[in-house]
C-alpha cells in the first residue's frame, strides 16, 4: 500500500442508484464512528473556534454544514448550543436525497433548512451563514474542485470556515479496516471507510490547497483520531 499518493478511486457512496435502506445503515454507523472516535467533537471544535460564548450572542447564529449525510454533526452543533441557551439556526445541503431525509428525521427538533443541491448552486442571498464547515467531504474530490470549494466557503460565509477531514496515514487506514470488517453490517462502510483514508490529504498538501485557493491566513491542527481540523478565519481572530 503507497500512502505517498493519494487514492482516486471512487467511493461507492458516490455511485447513483444505491438504495435508501443502505444510505440509512451507512449514516447510522458513520455516526457511531464519528462519537467513539471523536470525530464530532473535531466539529464541535471547529465551531467553537468562531465564537466567544462568554456573553450569549443576542442574534441567532447561523451554521451550514455542505455534505452534511445524515445531518449528526449539525444535531452535535444544536445539542451543544441548546445546553448553552445560545440560539442557532442549521443549514444542511447534500446533493443526495436520501441523506437529507435522514437529516430531517434526526434533524426534527432544531430549526434547520435542510437542501437538496450541489453545494456550488446554493444561493444564501443576504445575510449570509455566519460560518460553513464541512466534515469527511473533502475527501470525495479531486484538488482542482477542492480549491473551488474552498474559495466558494470563503465567499459564501461571514466569519470563516472550517474543515474536519480524515489524515491519509496506514495506523489509520489499518485500524479503520479491521475495525469495520470486525463490527460494521454495512458494505458501503466495509469499502468507504478505509478508501476515505486513501483519499484524504497531508498537512503539506493541505497547505498547497489552501494557497492555491489564495488563503494564507489559515490554521491547521492534528486531531486524534487521524484528522485535520482546518479553520480559515474571515477577517477574525480566531480561539
Amino acid at each position: 500500500m503507497n500512502f505517498a499518493q493519494r487514492s482516486y478511486q471512487k467511493e461507492i457512496l458516490d455511485r447513483e442508484g444505491i438504495p435508501a435502506a443502505d444510505i440509512r445503515l451507512n449514516m447510522q454507523e458513520l455516526n457511531f464512528i464519528n462519537t467513539m472516535l471523536g470525530g464530532h467533537k473535531i466539529t464541535l471544535d471547529g465551531f467553537r473556534n468562531f465564537f466567544s460564548f462568554g456573553n450569549n450572542p443576542e442574534r441567532e447564529i447561523v451554521v451550514c454544514e455542505i455534505g452534511c449525510g445524515g445531518g449528526d454533526n449539525l444535531y452535535v452543533i444544536w445539542k451543544w448550543c441548546t445546553r448553552h441557551g445560545i440560539r442557532v439556526k442549521l443549514i444542511g445541503i447534500d446533493i443526495n436525497a436520501d441523506c437529507i431525509t435522514v437529516a430531517r428525521e434526526r434533524l426534527r427538533e432544531a430549526s434547520a433548512d435542510l437542501i437538496v443541491s450541489d453545494y456550488k448552486t446554493v444561493d444564501f442571498g443576504t445575510p449570509l451563514p455566519d460560518v460553513v464547515f464541512s466534515s469527511l467531504f473533502c475527501h470525495h474530490f479531486p484538488e482542482d474542485e477542492l480549491v473551488d470549494m474552498l474559495k466558494w466557503m470563503k465567499e459564501n460565509s461571514v466569519r470563516g470556515f472550517f474543515i474536519n477531514d480524515l489524515q491519509r496515514h496506514p495506523i489509520a487506514f489499518y485500524s479503520i479496516s479491521l475495525l469495520t470488517r470486525m463490527f460494521s453490517s454495512s458494505y458501503l462502510v466495509k469499502n468507504d471507510a478505509p478508501l476515505s483514508v486513501l483519499r484524504g490529504f497531508k498537512s503539506g498538501e493541505w497547505k498547497k490547497l489552501l494557497t492555491a485557493a489564495g488563503l494564507p491566513g489559515h490554521f491547521i491542527q492534528w486531531k486524534w483520531a487521524f484528522r485535520y481540523l482546518i479553520t480559515v478565519p474571515v477577517n477574525l481572530k480566531v480561539k
